[in-house]
């Protein structure tokens, strides 16, 4: 089948980079972003966001017939978990993106730990609840020691609240409300120790082929401290995965997790994102995810070499084990710059202008991609909590980074409300030392 009309549905610094991945294709005419962003399609003429559509599974159809889409990109999390990979491929729409019941490995935690554990991936001992005074009860039996407490739904990244004792645990637990329907279900799990990073592969419920390795850097400020976030920014490839690490990750997580979920009958057919933790004992999982990590998008998408369309056409015509990728070796940091309160209360930074991300993507070997961003009149103005992401890339990790930092310096916020971390790819930078 020819794809020439291609729709990606979400409107982060991943979709975007989805977008462009897709549109280096000869074949492809026009990409179209549900709702995209500001960025998207600025810099690529073959790229449009439908930013005025709207996004529910009537809209998309919709939207698909509209602009005679040949493939669907179902790209965010909470789309996955509606369904709707299911139901455009049942409305005769071809779609990119594991069905509802596969991607409950990312939308249930509790799901996701369960199966880890019937299916011996090492992960950490936990128990889950829906019951607080039995949680508390729980707690109480245990020893003293670090534990972290998460809601088992999707929560934008910010679901896992780390206690360092029983007395922050306690807290933690009844700071699950604040997540709604995401917290009502919540794990209580041991806290695994040892340096964290992000393992993506392409797969077709039988095959896969490895994309490559990234290191998101989560926590609001430098040195890994603060609240959680969606990510600050992330650097690919990362150095704590040598060869030996990769082949441990494919051997004992992601093979078994193939045939765990193909015994299940949750066939899984997409991107896989293995959360991992290299631990004293060796690799273990954090999480699993069901799309492609933001911001490891940004810095893992503009390394393939391959024609990604055609990569996306071998899982679903169930032929990826026929099918190569190929990455190049440049290095890529990627910053994420967030309005000031963010990830708490960035209410006040809503509608405030941007000045300088022209003048910062123009900068050689520097790429731009938006998220929480719109564009009015020509002018930019901030419209969420990470606002952007800038990436630089360079045959070494110095030369990223000098780069992407050159150009957020360029960047300004009115009001002087931007804020970013500065230390983006800071264990890579202590290895090299």
């Amino acid at each position: 089948m020819q794809v020439k009309r291609i729709l990606v549905l979400g409107n982060g610094g991943r979709e975007q980079a989805l977008s462009e991945a897709y549109a280096k294709s000869r074949g492809v005419k026009q990409v179209y972003v549900l709702p995209g962003n500001g960025l998207v399609g600025v810099a690529n003429k073959k790229v449009t966001a439908l930013t005025d559509e709207k996004s529910d599974y009537k809209a998309v159809l919709a939207v698909c017939r509209k602009y005679a889409v040949d493939l669907v990109d179902v790209a965010q999390d909470s789309f996955l978990a509606d369904g709707l990979a299911d139901k455009l491929q049942n409305a005769g729409i071809l779609a990119f993106g594991p069905t509802q019941k596969a991607s409950e490995i990312e939308w249930s935690k509790e799901y996701s730990r369960k199966f880890m554990q019937k299916y011996h991936l090492p992960s950490p001992r936990f128990a889950s609840f829906s019951d607080v005074q039995k949680a508390r009860s729980y707690l109480s039996g245990l020893p003293e020691q670090p534990l972290y407490i998460k809601a088992s739904g999707l929560a934008l990244g910010k679901g896992a609240i780390r206690a360092d004792n029983k007395k922050e645990a306690v807290v933690a637990i009844s700071e699950m409300q604040k997540f709604g329907p995401a917290g009502q279900t919540f794990l209580i799990e041991e806290c695994m120790t040892g340096e964290e990073f992000s393992y993506f592969v392409i797969c077709d419920g039988q095959d896969f082929v490895t994309v490559g390795a990234a290191q998101d850097h989560k926590t609001v400020l430098n040195q890994d401290r603060g609240e959680n976030t969606g990510g600050m920014g992330a650097v690919a490839p990362c150095g704590i995965v040598s060869a030996k690490i990769a082949r441990e990750v494919e051997q004992k997580i992601i093979k078994p997790f193939l045939l765990g979920m193909a015994k299940e009958g949750r066939a899984y057919s997409g991107v896989l994102y293995a959360g991992c933790m290299l631990t004293q004992t060796g690799v273990k999982i954090v999480e699993f995810n069901a799309r492609w990590g933001d911001p490891e998008a940004e810095v893992l998408l503009p390394a393939i070499q391959s024609d990604y369309l055609s990569i996306v056409m071998a899982v679903l015509e169930k032929r990826l084990g026929r099918a190569k990728i190929t990455v190049d070796t440049k290095i890529r940091v990627s910053v994420a710059g967030c309005s000031s309160g963010y990830p708490e209360d960035y209410s006040a930074v809503k509608g405030k202008k941007i000045s300088g991300l022209e003048k910062a993507a123009a900068l050689p070997g520097v790429l731009l991609f938006g998220s929480g961003i719109v564009k009015k009149q020509r002018v930019f103005l901030a419209n969420g909590g990470r606002v952007f992401h800038l990436v630089g890339v360079g045959d070494s990790l110095v030369e990223a980074r000098e780069r992407v930092y050159a150009a957020m310096s360029m960047v300004y916020i009115e009001g002087n409300n931007l804020q970013f971390r500065t230390d983006i790819g800071w264990r890579d930078m202590e290895r090299t030392l």
